[in-house]
């Protein structure tokens, strides 16, 4: 790897680690902000929607923009974004300053986050790219299990008022840091895109799909909205077959846009290409699954067995430096097995899964130690990391560098919106079986319904693992005469 790869990994991946730590910290610290600024239940329920929706809103149009525009105009832009928004909501006196501060950082997150996929694609090749993903992979699995660590240590050394803010407070000296690093260390071409005359030998001038950007965005957040704001009632899931309709009239218009010689915000031969096709499919299944995991272990922990917010958070930590360890390594070989790689680590996965509620039934029966989770869980974020990266990898390699921004916001788009849906169902789930069986019900079956849709993802693998096999052995034929 070299100095300048080097630079570029500094700068890019410490911002999108900011972002997704932004995600899994909030969880902790839920109960502290609410005392203190006296929101409702509704109101505290958007500082997590509002951030998720945001950001999952923007990230195909962002890629797209960076591809365009330039990947490091973007990506500055994006984390200056998420900064205002985090130094906003440290600041925050009331609910609706700070719901409004959390949609600005999940549009600064999803600014952020596909460019650095994009100049992954860019800047990093064969086994290098590899490893670079690799890293990716390991900011993925950290900022999942740190960031619960992080919130109540805050809290612990902080207290109640200020512990909570500085979880957002943080993330305004790192992101100040890594714009100025930004400017210096990002190469000259990272700030020009296919799309601006600044190009060394231009195309003829893109244009950003407006229409395209728009359907997109609107069917993405009705698809997104009922799972996450569900406290509206049973009417709201009527608009997740409208956004569906609404992204089936999106292919159609980028075909149509294409035809006409336009430049498509998304190029739907890229779903042509049997790696990005199925890659994508997997981690978008993969996300309904496993994020649920740490939702409804903090809900048994916390409020089933009464463990303080730290005790709960310390649970996941074996799982996050695992799942970074397995990231590291599976980088480096992931071109020499391939798509092998992905399926064992999601059957590790699953193996974590099934193990974890075996655990669980054995402590409600015989009171076995509920601290094993830390071994059936890090069995898990094992499988994770031996999954994700890989698949990052795989799913990228075939798609022209023109496209990584956008190719990586889709990826990036089925992982938000297969997280929502997945926590919605496994959260409803949770709800449903615990007034009538208790807690350690709810989680068994929290935990069946993760397993089921990993055994989905897996399926996903193995399928495109054969017909990657046939397609192998149709090409080494010899040719008959």
């Amino acid at each position: 790897m070299t100095a300048e790869q080097r630079k570029i990994l500094a700068v890019m991946l410490v911002p999108m680690f900011m972002s997704l730590l932004s995600v899994s910290i909030v969880n902790v610290i839920l109960p502290d902000m609410q005392r203190s600024i006296g929101a409702s239940n509704s109101a505290i329920q958007w500082v997590l929607s509002g951030y998720t929706l945001a950001f999952g809103v923007f990230l195909v149009a962002a890629g797209r923009a960076g591809d365009l525009f330039g990947r490091g105009r973007l990506f500055v832009l994006g984390v200056s974004v998420f900064a205002l928004g985090s130094l906003i909501a440290g600041l925050s006196p009331d609910p609706l300053i700070l719901n409004i501060a959390r949609v600005v950082m999940g549009v600064g997150s999803g600014l952020l986050s596909p460019q650095g996929v994009g100049m992954l694609q860019q800047y990093f090749h064969g086994k290098v790219r590899g490893r670079a993903f690799g890293m990716f992979g390991t900011i993925v699995g950290v900022s999942v299990g740190i960031g619960p660590v992080l919130g109540g240590g805050l809290i612990a050394v902080l207290g109640e008022e200020w512990g909570w803010r500085s979880a957002f407070l943080i993330n305004v000296p790192i992101a100040l840091a890594a714009i100025i690093l930004g400017r210096f260390w990002l190469p000259k071409s990272a700030w020009v895109g296919s799309g601006t005359e600044a190009e060394p030998h231009p195309r003829k001038r893109a244009d950003f799909d407006p229409v395209g950007l728009v359907l997109l965005a609107v069917g993405t957040l009705l698809i997104m909205l009922p799972f996450l704001e569900r406290s509206a009632g049973a009417w709201i899931y009527a608009l997740v077959p409208v956004g569906a309709l609404i992204v089936v009239f999106w292919v159609r218009w980028e075909n149509r846009y294409a035809r006409r010689g336009g430049s498509p915000m998304v190029d739907m031969q890229l779903f042509r290409t049997r790696s990005f096709a199925y890659g994508a499919s997997l981690t978008s299944m993969y996300f309904v699954g496993m994020p649920g995991i740490w939702v409804i272990v903090a809900l048994y922990l916390q409020n089933g067995l009464g463990f303080p917010a730290l005790h709960a958070g310390l649970v996941g930590l074996p799982s996050a430096l695992l799942s970074a360890i397995a990231a590291q390594a599976a980088g480096r070989v992931v071109l020499t097995f391939g798509r092998k790689m992905v399926v064992l680590g999601v059957g590790i996965g699953l193996t974590g899964v099934v193990a974890s509620a075996l655990l669980v039934l054995a402590h409600e029966s015989w009171g076995v130690s509920i601290w094993w989770l830390l071994l059936t869980l890090g069995v898990t974020g094992l499988g994770q990391g031996m999954a994700i990266s890989p698949n990052q990898t795989l799913t990228l390699a075939d798609v022209p560098v023109d496209y990584a921004g956008s190719s990586g916001g889709v990826m990036q788009t089925g992982q938000r919106v297969g997280t929502a849906i997945g926590i919605a169902i496994v959260t409803a789930v949770f709800f449903v079986v615990q007034p009538l069986a208790g807690y350690g019900a709810a989680i068994v079956a929290g935990f069946g319904f993760i397993a089921l849709v990993i055994v989905f993802a897996g399926v996903i693998g193995i399928i495109d693992l054969a017909r990657g096999r046939k397609k192998d052995r149709r090409e080494n034929e010899p040719v008959r005469a």
